[in-house]
């Protein structure tokens, strides 16, 4: 088949598996450039583990520490007329290349919200590992089924209070326009933290406790964004901001149960980067094409897994005390967030129209980011040629 992409919204429906391979390998190749990590986690457990920065903190712990990885992830395989999720072929193409390596590496594909994939992974820790001591927490999922009470819960991107108006981009065509966002009720703001906040992590983490399965000295992170001053009303006081707050509460409860033991838990807080969920939110693009021209004239910029090298080699296995601030968060955003950054960013915010967008922006880069996440606009890859869209994934047959 030739697979092209095809744009739906916020998402491409299509991913191309060959494009997709030569994006892990890419990350791959990046953290083999690499120094290794002073001390390293042996057995690790990733929840969300296809994409964005739940892959990129796999393909790091693999191949910066050595460290055998269980992922978990909701991905669909390809059928005769579809092709497969891109989380499904970049898992497919690390487990490969994983595999070719001399790594242990195995996945379970299901809803990480259910007690089913729950037990599944217990099982497997005991029967492969015995015991985790690094679980990376990285889902984003628009909904959650609970698994008591089989409630569906359904996030929403609102504002609190009032309608929120400001620029946003459709990154596609360019075109600058104004948004207006209705605010959230406080059955979206509830629905929100059901599903983005740390409920399921902390689930997670007493089964594992439970099942003897979590070392003495484990660690555990999530991930979250605080973003700038110009994104706050969307994100960080927004539907999402309370979900976050809560992940945050989660990682201090767990912390104090944890560090009894040797371990600890925290938020990382990380950079604005083109993911499948970021590219949902509005006026976050735009922030985000601004700050790519800024950062990356500066040299600073980073993807998903320099930042994730970054947070393992230069924060957590150093074999020193994890530096955090006084809310328990790790801050990889600290190039982002650089004062003179968000000063370039809030200047060129106010002149920015789609006249000027090109010249203003990196809009294309971020567009690009885009059609990379699904395997399109990679180098080297041949989109006229026909591909085999129907790909494994090593250990699940």
């Amino acid at each position: 088949m030739i697979v092209e992409p095809k744009v739906r919204g916020f998402i491409c429906t299509t991913a191309h598996p060959i494009g997709c391979f030569h994006n892990v390998a890419a990350q791959i190749n990046y953290i083999k450039s690499q120094p290794r990590l002073l001390r390293a986690p042996k057995n690790v457990l990733v929840i969300g583990a296809s994409t964005g920065y739940g892959l990129a903190s796999r393909i790091a712990a693999t191949y910066a520490g050595g460290a055998k990885t269980i992922g978990v992830f909701f991905e669909k395989p390809a059928t005769d007329k579809r092709t497969a999720t891109a989380g499904w072929y970049n898992s497919a193409a690390f487990e490969k290349m994983a595999h070719a390596d001399g790594y242990y590496a195995k996945s379970i594909n299901g809803d990480a919200f259910s007690d089913d994939v729950k037990k599944q992974v217990i099982e497997l820790i005991k029967s492969d590992f015995g015991k985790v001591d690094l679980i990376v927490y990285s889902l984003a999922s628009p909904r959650r089924t609970h698994p008591v009470s089989g409630e569906t819960f359904h996030s929403t991107l609102k504002p609190l209070g009032e309608i929120y108006r400001n620029k946003t981009v459709d990154p596609l065509t360019g075109v600058v326009s104004e948004v207006a966002i209705e605010p959230a009720n406080a059955e979206d703001v509830a629905h929100t933290v059901a599903v983005m906040g740390g409920d399921d992590w902390q689930l997670w983490m007493d089964l594992l406790k439970k099942e003897n399965v979590l070392a003495d000295d484990a660690i555990t992170f999530a991930y979250s964004y605080v973003g700038p001053e110009l994104t706050h009303a969307i994100y960080k006081n927004g539907t999402i901001g309370n979900a976050k707050d809560h992940l945050l509460s989660t990682a201090q409860v767990l912390n104090e149960t944890l560090r009894q033991s040797g371990g600890r838990a925290f938020v990382s807080v990380n950079k604005a980067l083109v993911t499948q969920a970021s590219s949902a939110i509005p006026v976050v693009p735009l922030y985000m094409s601004i700050l790519f021209k800024i950062m990356k004239a500066k040299k600073t910029h980073e993807g998903c897994i320099e930042q994730l090298y970054r947070l393992l080699h230069d924060f957590v296995y150093t074999g020193k005390e994890i530096p955090v601030d006084d809310e328990q968060r790790v801050r990889i955003d600290d190039l982002e967030m650089q004062p003179d950054v968000q000063h370039a960013v809030e200047e060129i915010w106010h002149k920015i129209t789609t006249g000027n967008i090109n010249d203003l922006s990196d809009i294309a880069g971020y567009r690009h980011d885009f059609y990379r996440l699904f395997g399109f606009e990679v180098d080297g890859v041949d989109y006229q040629k026909d591909v085999n869209i129907d790909v494994k994934i090593d250990s699940m047959g």
